[in-house]
């Protein structure tokens, strides 16, 4: 049964001790003001933007060096549960009134209320946090690919611009999609975990976006065809692309 997605929030997750760090770097990257901490430890906080509704979270994690994943706001909490798991997603935590859930390949993502969160924020600084990237082992690639176009039936799943990529692109106007990554060999970037990170689709002129960055006080870690990889004060890993702002694909003819 389709339980539509109305919102998409991106979790910056960050080790607990450096959540401060994390907390006002991803607020001047996207132009935003934090919320005040909360939780039972005050491990989480929203991103406010001015005049649209809010789209990014950071969450101080306990254990591990941290990561993203994907919180989808739904009408009916339990039924979109109900319908992970039956497509072979295990719940990991049950609180009131949303959940946390794992893939089968152990990508963390959460099923929360949806509060009526319409207006996707603006491009900011010709930059936009707009997808979670999940790193996959190659031998949970395909299992994972249909996990997901099973689970949101009214995305675009779809092969991506390479043959490692798969995205699944929501309906007009959710503000984050998902973009699986299959690695090259088993091991990959986290000793065989699933690990999942953030991506910002920066346009062409991804070096003035990687300049404003680095005054914010990230650090470079790598520069590949189509995308940099960068290091954010909290030290986690991230990558501007060079996708279109507005719309999230690739960039534009001519531009």
């Amino acid at each position: 049964m389709n339980r539509p997605v109305r919102w998409t929030y991106a979790f910056v997750d960050r080790p607990a001790a450096r959540f401060e760090h994390a907390l006002a770097f991803w607020a001047a990257v996207t132009d935003t003001r934090a919320s005040g901490p909360r939780g039972e430890r005050g491990e989480f906080a929203t991103l406010l933007p001015e005049g649209a509704d809010a789209c990014v979270k950071v969450q101080g994690v306990a254990g591990g060096d941290g990561g993203a994943h994907l919180d989808f706001a739904v009408e009916d909490v339990p039924g979109f549960v109900e319908e992970a798991r039956r497509l072979g997603a295990e719940q990991a935590a049950a609180h009131e009134g949303w959940a946390v859930l794992r893939s089968p390949a152990g990508q963390a993502f959460c099923a929360v209320p949806w509060h009526g969160e319409a207006v996707r924020p603006p491009v900011v600084a010709g930059n936009r946090l707009d997808q979670v990237c999940v790193d996959l082992p190659p031998s949970a690639f395909d299992a994972e690919v249909a996990f997901w176009s099973a689970l949101l039936p009214d995305w675009s799943a779809r092969p991506g611009s390479r043959p490692e990529f798969h995205v699944v692109e929501p309906p007009a106007g959710l503000p984050v999609r998902i973009l699986l990554q299959r690695l090259d060999d088993e091991a990959g970037a986290a000793g065989g975990r699933v690990c999942a990170h953030l991506d910002l689709a920066c346009g062409a002129d991804v070096d003035a976006v990687r300049a404003r960055h680095e005054r914010l006080g990230a650090t470079f870690v790598a520069r590949h065809p189509h995308w940099t990889v960068l290091r954010d004060p909290a030290g986690g890993v991230y990558c501007l692309t060079g996708r279109d702002a507005e719309t999230g694909g690739l960039p534009r003819a001519g531009s």
